[in-house]
């Protein structure tokens, strides 16, 4: 699991990207497991995430974020990224963000995407 850490903060909401290559659910449970064993990752508001299986087609959790799944899963479907699980991860911080947060999921899935091209 790649954790590239809090890369945005806005109102005291923090967010934090990370993901991995995987095959299946079983590949992104672990995934989730080994992340959330990190202490900060447990207690993190939301841990949404997005895949693209080629074997199960696509695959996503809100965990309390309405829509933040679907907006992982649409820029892993332009990027045509398969088999590989991005997460966001938000630690709320007291104000609500509105549309915002949506942006922010994006950014973050940005900042990821890129930073694996440049591998």
């Amino acid at each position: 699991m790649q954790k590239l850490g809090q890369i945005l903060s806005d109102r005291g909401s923090k967010y934090a990207v990370s993901g991995c290559a995987v095959t299946d659910r079983a590949g992104i449970d672990a995934a989730l497991k080994t992340l959330k064993r990190e202490k900060a990752y447990a207690k993190a508001t939301h841990n949404t995430w997005g895949a693209l299986l080629s074997a199960d087609g696509p695959l996503k959790a809100d965990d309390g974020e309405s829509g933040a799944g679907m907006v992982i899963l649409r820029m892993l479907e332009r990027e045509g990224l398969q088999d590989h699980l991005v997460v966001v991860t938000r630690w709320y911080g007291g104000k609500h963000l509105g549309g915002d947060r949506f942006r922010h999921v994006q950014s973050c899935v940005r900042f990821y995407l890129d930073a694996l091209s440049d591998v």
